[in-house]
């Protein structure tokens, strides 16, 4: 996924949090989904390195991958 301008940023701004992921300095990020087993599958099928398979959390089901740059993100299907 990569950042781009639209409703919710202006292309400057997607410009800056492109560079800070490309630097590995972001730190961490969540992505949300609806079926975190299910999106696990098809990411680690397109060659995703995860650090942890999904695995249930008081918040929900949560699986966590790294990016080539080292950023840390959490992929997690909340419990609504």
């Amino acid at each position: 996924m990569e950042p781009k301008p639209g409703m919710l940023m202006d292309e400057e701004t997607s410009n800056t949090i492109r560079a800070l992921l490309a630097k590995g300095v972001l730190g961490a990020g969540v992505f949300n989904t609806n079926d975190c087993r299910a999106t696990y599958e098809e990411m680690k099928a397109k060659g995703v390195q995860f650090q942890s398979e999904p695995a249930e959390r008081p918040y929900g089901i949560e699986a966590v991958f790294r990016d080539n740059s080292g950023n840390w993100f959490s992929l997690t299907q909340p419990t609504l």
